[in-house]
């Protein structure tokens, strides 16, 4: 149970790639995640990543229309059927090629998938049992080049393609004596999406280079005519006989021209081209990368590669608005329902954007760090989470809703370490800027910047536990810097170091600073004693990382050797190590010429945090493994693979035969043909792509890793983003003393016989939630006192614990709060004596307590403001206004406004 700690949440990666997709209510977001995807729950502001993950990262999402069903497809064409009630995969099938796009019909009932030139039609995946979800139905040939965007009409009668080649074509999902394929002209570029309008076969096209035709049908969609059923039955035996022939039935084939023969027109759906517009104006061309198209409002979104967005109103081409979001072009664009918001994603910045046009307003502004994020550190109620990356940028993140609530941005280079302060209310940071900054979370300012005599790149930082005295390490002059908080002076530089200094520490119940180096020491400095060298620790290799144990009764060190080393710091003596280099399981890169397991040799933990017992010491390093080790006993107890994304360098640990070449590995090769994502390729007389573009792949590492104070979850900031950790309490039997006699029948007869006390005892054996919770909850309050007094000092701990838990989802605020009220009152001295040991317990309800404290104070803030509003407007009632020379209109305005304001009372008083 301690360690059954399960992936819960991703922060900080708000979107990669793929496109964004509105949920059926229109007030929640999927957004595509690296090979992850998150929900956004606008109307609540809470984000959660679902709990699977696809092999490489997602680039097309398809949701159903009921809003059930998702489907997800990676880079190599890999799909993942996902069940959005249940969170969780029903199914997986492989396309064998890349997939540009996927879309659902409106009726549900079937979908489309374009690969290369080609597109599939399935039978959508019912709600009853199937032997295989992805039936084939009909495949259409059509296209010359490769498909780009597909759209439905509000029947599901037909669908529009649009290619490469500059085309697009009209296909029927059935055999229509009428229209079987159509194929459309009319653009010098690419096709980047097409739309039908509404109850309509009319269609919109847009091209790359910002133009847009208008076609028009010469038939209504209930003109469509079904085949005659002496060819239908043809066709069918004719694709039957070809189905025998080969292994597995390839479903119907449908082979469009797009120059067909004059008498297969004759009576076939005609289109005409009515009207073409243009976006760019002249002088200023830039590319369409995006566009949706809300078919009720008859709104056209269109996104540019500088990162402007346009609105207009179909058919009449007429400007609503313009708008500059990003300097990056935008990726993917969605239109909720209701067609009041839209989504923006760009992939350039990892930025996710959701605007209220109407009221030009942000309804959604988040993004992750640009770069890597290199640092993390928890409040010390477990509420926030504050990071820091190398774009310099500091953010600070809100555990429970996901999202990031506050940038500072004064940074002018990377940030290479972060920390709360004991209150929990100032945030520090240092960068090879040469600065160390405090920000206030109350006013989110910058209220002091702590600055060396001569500029120096700060690697280290640690502030002691009273918040007063910060220290910051540097890496090129080999000193450390002592701050003073109240003042913002510099109190001491300490020198005895001969190599960089790469980590700091202080320890949390003495005033000792314990400081690592390269030079293979790490040196034990007293602030009480003029920060004179108390101790020096002779290790056997570079020292990258120190942490004391939260008691301060031990300290840990990580060295370049892959060792972990505890010990005594009062008397110097080492107490124990744990050899993990082997544990790190490194994977091997593309370009490496090393087997993994030789590269292994040379790598080592980066990153240790203690629990918050301090039984045990989670390590992370350059790998996609985070370890868990016991201390006393010095073994490995779990480790957790933080990734499965093989889009991420390094998480093969052998090499694929298939990508070597004679002349190397094909990672050396640079493909693509010029797009938004692929490599231009020079050819002679060419000039076209970026001249600086190198294609990489981000390697996995895990920069830092941090317990929560509460002890139910961790962090780990990784080249993916933040990842959560915590506890799911829900899904394990966990009993505590059991016996014979103790069963939930049992449990009811003690409870119906009003013996609380001994019912909690029994209940707390079972260790059931939902029977403490039922048995806890039939306790009077008037006998809370009594059964507090009663209950043995050893379930004192369980039912604080579980009052915690229970803060976070009951709504029995107040009967909760007597229970932890009575509890403390009546054994807090003896909790105090247990301190240490119960610190997580306790931080674990004050973070409860403090976010209901939060959340009412709000309520009752603006309760107490309406009724101070309510009766000024009450007090003025009557009151005549003093006698002015104005003119006739103006007086009527007045009293106007006061018979206005008195039916607004009225209002009120009614209410």
């Amino acid at each position: 149970m301690r360690f059954a700690y399960r992936f819960s949440g991703l922060l900080g990666t708000v979107y990669r790639r793929g496109n964004l997709s509105f949920t059926r209510d229109g007030n929640s977001l999927l957004s595509p995640v690296g090979n992850r995807i998150s929900l956004f729950d606008l109307k609540n502001n809470k984000c959660e990543t679902l709990p699977l993950a696809t092999r490489l990262n997602i680039v097309c999402v398809g949701l159903s229309p009921d809003g059930s069903l998702a489907i997800l497809i990676d880079e190599e064409g890999a799909a993942l059927l996902v069940s959005l009630i249940g969170k969780c995969v029903i199914h997986q099938f492989y396309f064998h090629k890349p997939v540009h796009s996927v879309s659902f019909s409106p009726d549900g009932k079937k979908f489309v998938v374009t690969k290369d030139n080609l597109a599939y039609l399935y039978h959508a995946p019912g709600k009853k049992r199937e032997f295989n979800a992805f039936v084939l139905d009909k495949t259409y040939y059509g296209p010359y080049d490769e498909t780009t965007c597909i759209d439905w009409t509000d029947d599901s009668k037909c669908f529009a393609v649009g290619s490469k080649d500059m085309s697009t074509w009209v296909f029927g999902a059935e055999r229509w004596a009428n229209l079987i394929y159509y194929s459309l002209g009319g653009h010098k570029d690419v096709i980047v999406a097409c739309f039908f309008e509404e109850n309509s076969l009319d269609l919109y096209t847009i091209s790359q280079d910002a133009a847009l035709c208008v076609w028009q049908c010469d038939t209504e969609l209930d003109g469509l005519k079904p085949m005659p059923p002496k060819d239908a039955a043809k066709e069918k035996k004719a694709a039957e006989d070809d189905e025998e022939l080969l292994e597995e039935p390839k479903g119907e084939e449908i082979h469009g021209k797009a120059d067909p023969p004059e008498q297969e027109t004759r009576t076939k759906v005609k289109y005409s081209r009515v009207a073409k517009y243009f976006f760019n104006k002249e002088g200023d061309f830039n590319n369409l990368t995006a566009a949706a198209y809300h078919k009720k409002t008859h709104l056209l979104v269109t996104g540019f590669a500088s990162g402007v967005f346009h609105l207009h109103e179909l058919p009449d081409f007429n400007l609503i608005h313009s708008l500059s979001i990003s300097d990056q072009r935008i990726a993917s664009i969605s239109i909720n329902c209701t067609g009041d918001w839209i989504a923006f994603g760009c992939s350039g910045l990892g930025q996710l954007l959701v605007w209220e046009w109407q009221s030009e307003s942000y309804v959604l502004k988040q993004q992750g760090h640009f770069n890597s994020m290199v640092s993390l550190a928890y409040s010390p109620d477990g509420q926030y989470i504050v990071t820091g990356g190398e774009d310099g940028k500091v953010k600070v993140w809100n555990t429970s809703s996901s999202f990031c609530f506050v940038t500072f941005t004064e940074h002018n280079s990377g940030v290479t370490a972060v920390t709360f302060t004991s209150t929990g209310y100032v945030v520090l940071s240092a960068s090879l800027d040469g600065t160390v900054r405090a920000f206030d979370l109350h006013r989110y300012r910058n209220f002091r910047t702590f600055t060396s005599p001569r500029p120096r790149q700060f690697s280290c930082l640690a502030v002691d536990s009273s918040g007063e005295i910060v220290a910051a390490g540097s890496q090129d002059s080999f000193e450390i810097f002592i701050w003073s908080m109240q003042s913002g002076r510099l109190l001491d530089v300490l020198a005895g170091h001969e190599g960089p200094i790469s980590s700091l520490s202080f320890n949390p119940m003495k005033c000792v600073l314990a400081s690592a180096s390269w030079d293979k020491t790490v040196k034990l400095w007293d602030m009480l004693d003029s920060w004179r060298t108390k101790e020096t620790l002779i290790m056997n290799s570079d020292v990258l990382v120190v942490a004391f144990r939260p008691d301060g009764k031990e300290l840990a060190v990580a060295a370049l050797n892959g060792q972990i080393t505890f010990w005594d710091h009062e008397n110097a003596v080492q107490t124990g190590s744990i050899e993990g280099r082997h544990d790190l399981q490194m994977g091997r890169k593309e370009l490496d010429k090393i087997t993994a397991k030789q590269a292994a040799k040379g790598k080592s933990f980066t990153t240790l945090c203690y629990s918050a017992d301090g039984q045990s010491i989670l390590a992370g390093g350059l790998s996609k493994f985070v370890c868990i080790y016991n201390v006393k006993e010095q073994i490995l107890m779990k480790k957790f693979e933080i990734s499965c994304n093989y889009s991420l360098d390094a998480m093969e640990e052998y090499l694929d035969r298939r990508k070597m070449t004679e002349f190397g590995s094909m990672a050396l090769i640079d493909e693509g043909g010029g797009g938004d994502e692929g490599v231009a390729i020079p050819l002679p007389g060419v000039k076209r792509g970026d001249m600086s573009y190198r294609h990489f792949k981000p390697e996995i590492r895990v920069t830092c890793v941090r317990f929560c104070p509460t002890g139910r979850s961790w962090a780990a900031t990784t080249t993916e983003g933040l990842l959560l950790y915590s506890l799911d309490s829900g899904l394990i039997f966990d009993p505590f003393e059991l016996d014979i006699d103790v069963t939930p029948s049992n449990i009811h007869k003690t409870l119906n016989q009003k013996e609380y006390t001994i019912a909690i005892v029994m209940a707390f054996k079972l260790n059931e939630k939902k029977l403490i919770q039922e048995v806890i909850e039939a306790v009077p309050s008037s006998e809370v006192d009594v059964v507090c007094s009663s209950l043995p000092d050893l379930y004192v701990e369980k039912l604080l614990e579980f009052l915690a838990s229970a803060f976070e989802t009951s709504c029995h605020l107040e009967f909760y709060l007597i229970w932890a009220h009575k509890l403390l009152m009546l054994h807090g001295q003896k909790l105090k004596t247990r301190s240490v040991k119960l610190l997580p317990v306790i931080q674990f309800l004050q973070k409860s307590i403090q976010r209901h404290f939060e959340d009412v104070s709000k309520l009752c803030e603006w309760n107490i403001y309406n009724i101070k509003y309510a009766l000024a407007i009450s007090q003025q009632r009557g009151m005549k206004r003093p006698a002015e020379e104005t003119p006739e209109d103006e007086e009527e305005l007045d009293s106007d406004s006061d018979y206005l304001m008195q039916e607004a009372h009225k209002d009120t008083l009614s209410s």
